[in-house]
């Protein structure tokens, strides 16, 4: 179940950017997720890390959809034509959101195991982000901008994360089929 979970989860952008692509976009597509799609291999190989699978998943996702909704409504509101003149939505890049959101995740969990994960994780991102520039997808603001996007969405995830679940009052609780949050006082 674990393991169906983490596919599910990793396959989802994958599938959602389908008939999206321009100019092979594919690699790109593919690369952006990387970084994420290890913390799920790195947790389904037993290396040690600071959460659960529940955990894991709801921190993913979380940091997912605020990074997502963070770049995607800028994406939305300056509208900035990309460097091939292909449509308005250059800025900021959600590829280096992405990219950046999961080394950064890639670092709060296995980052103690092993300095070379964090390099590795933040390497990819940043191989990411020079694909699309090169690609002629974005100019260097837009993935410097999605970088610091994904960074922040996760960072922010994991501060809440500790201060809102890290104490005996508030209960997590992700079943497979519902997620249940329990609040005492």
């Amino acid at each position: 179940m674990k393991r169906a979970l983490a596919l599910i989860l990793l396959a989802t952008p994958v599938l959602l950017t389908q008939g999206q692509q321009h100019r092979s976009d594919t690699f790109d597509d593919l690369l952006q997720h990387t970084p994420m799609a290890a913390v799920f291999v790195l947790k389904a190989c037993d290396l040690k890390n600071n959460s659960s699978w529940s955990e894991l998943t709801l921190t993913a996702v979380s940091a997912y959809a605020l990074s997502a909704a963070v770049s995607y409504s800028l994406k939305q509101t300056v509208s900035e034509r990309r460097p091939d003149h292909s449509d308005r939505r250059s800025f900021p890049s959600g590829h280096s959101t992405f990219a950046f959101a999961g080394a950064t995740m890639l670092c709060h969990e296995f980052g103690q195991v092993s300095p070379w994960v964090t390099i590795g994780g933040y390497g990819v991102a940043a191989l990411t982000a020079v694909d699309r520039i090169v690609r002629d997808r974005h100019y260097l603001h837009d993935v410097c901008a999605g970088a610091a996007i994904g960074f922040a969405g996760t960072e922010l995830t994991y501060y809440l994360k500790e201060k809102l679940f890290k104490s005996k009052d508030v209960d997590l609780t992700f079943t497979g089929q519902t997620i249940d949050l329990a609040i005492r006082w």
